[in-house]
């Protein structure tokens, strides 16, 4: 990824938050035939590992080499930015579109896992995670035993042992104080809030 200086995150306790926030990014890896293949999966990041899983049905998992590199690409929000909205147009008219938007890159290699007890963990984490604060929070031992053996065996697990970690925040943090006044006001637009993508980095 890209990552100009004015646009760099190097805080941790932000990135991991983030992450959090998002709950969710694409793991993309290679196959033995060099072919990429990607998928938007829930994922928990905890200390040095993210753990994962997807469907037994989707043969991304078979094309998985234990070992080989792993990118999980969780994006945030992100819209289109008008060069109307910048008081430099006006000025002298020297401006371009650009895209703002926030982005986390970990890179690392990966492990399936198919071991029932391993998967309990992952689902009941994440199930967890995104049930916290909810007035009556859902478990997997709400469920029936016999419903959740048989969901576990129509799923595969997936961690990524985190090596690299590179975060974007790109928010016109390169224009000057008015330029910048003028895309927050922009993106306030209805219409522009509309297409936007919620959270931040």
């Amino acid at each position: 990824m890209y990552v100009p200086v004015v646009n760099h995150v190097d805080d941790e306790a932000l990135i991991r938050e983030f992450v959090a926030e998002r709950g969710s990014g694409t793991l993309i890896t290679v196959g033995p035939d060099g072919i990429a293949d990607a998928t938007l999966l829930p994922v928990l990041w905890e200390a040095d590992r993210v753990v994962a899983h997807l469907a037994r049905a989707n043969d991304h998992w078979r094309r998985m080499v234990d070992g080989a590199a792993g990118l999980l690409v969780v994006q945030g929000p992100e819209a289109y930015v008008s060069p109307s909205w910048y008081s430099a147009k006006a000025e002298h008219g020297r401006v371009v579109p650009t895209w703002n938007y926030s982005a986390v890159h970990l890179r690392g290699p990966v492990t399936v896992h198919d071991d029932p007890e391993w998967l309990r963990e992952v689902v009941t984490g994440l199930t967890d995670r995104h049930e916290a604060g909810r007035e009556h929070p859902w478990a997997v031992t709400d469920a029936p035993e016999r419903y959740v053996e048989g969901m576990l065996r129509a799923i595969v697990g997936v961690s990524l042992h985190v090596e690299s970690v590179e975060a974007k925040a790109k928010w016109s943090q390169n224009r000057s104080e008015a330029d910048r006044a003028g895309v927050l006001a922009g993106l306030s637009d209805p219409a522009a809030r509309a297409r936007m993508v919620s959270g931040s980095l």
